[in-house]
């Protein structure tokens, strides 16, 4: 007997029934080709598209899927861009027709946990894109928001911050120690605890360890 998968899908299935509970519209998928082809159904010809900062939306190949589709892609992270173009596409994503992003932590109850630098991630997701979707693997799923935060100061943040070859304490230690620095990439804390009443907000699952 898989116990491990067991236990994945039984934790999987309690988020589920908290995250509609909350209003969310909320799916497991089983692979990632059938997430990618759901996430797909949504896109629109002239559609502008917006994307978080997020490896687990880039993992799945969504980026490169939508080049070849007659849409704007509103993309931080493209290579070349000058600070005031960064800066102008996470302005215009606040307004998008589709947002795409991750979460740092969904708690079995139905809350979904980001914590940002800058606030366009967070902002993105509540209010202003006409649609968001948030995808994440099972690794993100946590009991409660207190571990969702637990999760976001001592496994998430480190991990970026060293990915991002930034000199923070986290990065050196790989947990947090509540930094005044002044590149410290903590400052804002979003917790949703049901969808936001202006914004139609799906969360979709995955059975993969995916992102930080």
């Amino acid at each position: 007997m898989d116990v491990k998968g067991w236990h994945i899908e039984k934790t999987v299935q309690r988020t589920l029934k908290a995250l509609e509970s909350n209003f969310f519209d909320a799916a497991f998928f089983s692979d990632r080709q059938t997430l990618v082809d759901k996430v797909m159904g949504f896109v629109k010809p002239k559609m502008k598209i917006g994307f978080g900062g997020s490896i687990t939306v880039r993992s799945l190949g969504i980026v490169e899927l939508l080049k070849d589709k007659n849409v704007e892609i509103l993309d931080h992270w493209k290579q070349g861009l000058t600070k005031e173009e960064i800066n102008e596409i996470r302005f215009r994503q606040l307004t998008c027709d589709l947002f795409l992003s991750s979460a740092n932590a969904i708690t079995e109850k139905g809350e979904i946990i980001n914590v940002d630098g800058k606030g366009n991630r967070t902002n993105s997701t509540t209010y202003g894109p006409k649609k968001v979707i948030i995808i994440a693997g099972f690794n993100k799923i946590v009991p409660d928001i207190n571990a969702g935060l637990e999760r976001v100061k001592n496994i998430a943040a480190p991990m970026n911050a060293k990915r991002l070859n930034l000199s923070l304490p986290c990065a050196e230690t790989g947990h947090c120690h509540d930094c005044k620095s002044e590149g410290r990439i903590c400052r804002i804390i979003s917790i949703m605890q049901m969808r936001p009443s202006e914004t139609d907000v799906s969360v979709f699952l995955i059975n993969e360890d995916l992102g930080l």
